[in-house]
């Protein structure tokens, strides 16, 4: 399964197993503050990279576009049935890692363990780079990893921040391979396009 974020465009829908909308929500982040959330950030899924690039194609409108391979992670109470929206705590990685294997490796291992902990979490996902022909008018961007935490809603979200299981994953954050680079983190209201 591979996922192609795109920075506030609506194009491309075509060929999507499943389409996200997300636009900032505010909740607050008791250890963080990155400032101001995107205007918005589409996520289209997609089974196979060729149909991802086959809809990156169609993209008319010049955009950020990013294709990466999901990682679905199981949690403890998953919705039974995806609801039309919710609330995402989404999270990427710039870069560089002195070693982008062997922190990706570290990353899966000893992370998501600890997220899937999250109260009331519904949803867990980390993305990695995947190799792909990024078309004009796009301009391709490329972050070391990104993942996306889900929730019922916004006060659900501010719980699992203020969280005992947040601390133990922020004093994993100090075990981390050797890295460079930002670490943005944002609360987005989620809107399930199909």
């Amino acid at each position: 399964m591979f996922t192609l974020f795109l920075s506030s465009t609506e194009n491309g829908l075509a060929g999507a197993s499943r389409a996200l909308r997300h636009s900032p929500d505010r909740v607050r982040d008791p250890f963080l503050d990155d400032g101001a959330s995107p205007a918005g950030v589409l996520q289209l899924y997609f089974d196979s990279i060729t149909a991802l690039e086959r809809a990156a194609a169609n993209v008319r409108d010049a955009a950020e576009a990013e294709a990466m391979q999901v990682h679905r992670f199981a949690v403890a109470q998953p919705w039974p049935r995806v609801p039309p929206s919710y609330c995402t705590y989404l999270v990427a990685y710039e870069g560089p890692a002195e070693d982008e294997a062997a922190w990706l490796a570290h990353y899966l291992e000893h992370h998501p363990p600890l997220m899937a902990k999250l109260p009331q979490i519904r949803e867990l996902e980390i993305y990695t780079p995947a190799d792909w022909r990024c078309p004009a008018p796009l301009h391709r961007v490329r972050h070391l990893q990104r993942n996306k935490v889900a929730f019922d809603n916004s006060a659900a979200l501010g719980a699992a921040l203020d969280s005992p299981v947040r601390r133990e994953m922020r004093a994993d954050f100090a075990h981390f391979p050797p890295y460079r680079g930002r670490v943005t983190h944002y609360a987005m209201s989620t809107l399930v396009l199909q």
